[in-house]
């Protein structure tokens, strides 16, 4: 199990160094907000272990996620990551289809991760168990849930063990990867630890339980030690 961690800054992303994959958001723009290119390419820079880079929380703009995910993958993304805020099959398909053509047309080496919701219901976006299947039929690389709404209410207050459980083995059954995020917390380590998910995806956590605060070195080391 793998700890990303999601700063939102140059200067922030040095505190952040010790996790296994360092991923590039703009909290102030929503659950996925996309940072600046420059940004990108900078903390890229700065470390050998790769870069993530979301691109927003989109609503149905497949052109538009298309385009983003080339930029951010030519900034020098490792894992360009796009959560999917709208409902529909097909729509997600296009989108997904579209996002992954624009990364791997040119960038073939590089993972395209496709997230949604834990809170789908609230947000009336696609589930992540409908969204899994057409990442995978779709050539992405990994299956993330995240939460769309950060209001401190973590992803198992809408999908509990079990059911995270039965998310990994899908995706284990499909071949891609899992990621779970979505405001979790430290006490919620155990129970990933049992699920086992590829990836753990967290910024509150390590920021003093408050997303919006500076993330803080000393508990990026505490969660890698927990994890591991």
């Amino acid at each position: 199990m793998q700890l990303l961690v999601s700063p939102s800054s140059i200067e922030e992303a040095k505190d952040a160094l010790a996790a296994d994959i360092i991923d590039v958001k703009k909290p102030s723009e929503g659950s996925l907000g996309a940072n600046y290119p420059w940004v990108i390419h900078a903390i890229k820079g700065l470390t050998d272990k790769p870069v993530s880079a979301a691109i927003g929380d989109f609503s149905y703009l497949p052109g538009g996620a298309a385009l983003a995910a080339y930029g951010a993958a030519a900034a020098g993304a490792d894992y360009i990551k796009v959560g999917l805020k709208f409902d529909g099959a097909e729509k997600a398909r296009e989108l997904i289809e579209g996002v992954v053509k624009a990364v791997k047309g040119e960038f073939p080496e590089k993972y395209v991760v496709i997230a949604s919701y834990g809170d789908h219901t609230r947000l009336n976006t696609i589930s992540p168990f409908d969204m899994a299947p057409l990442a995978a039929d779709a050539g992405a690389d990994v299956a993330m849930i995240d939460t769309g709404i950060k209001d401190g209410r973590s992803v198992f207050e809408y999908f509990d063990e079990a059911r995270l459980n039965e998310f990994v083995a899908m995706n284990n059954d499909l071949g891609i990867t899992t990621a779970l995020a979505g405001s979790l917390k430290f006490e919620d380590i155990d129970p990933l630890k049992r699920i086992n998910p590829d990836i753990i995806g967290v910024r509150g956590m390590v920021c003093g339980g408050d997303r919006g605060n500076a993330i803080r070195p000393e508990l990026v080391e505490r969660a890698l030690s927990m994890i591991g």
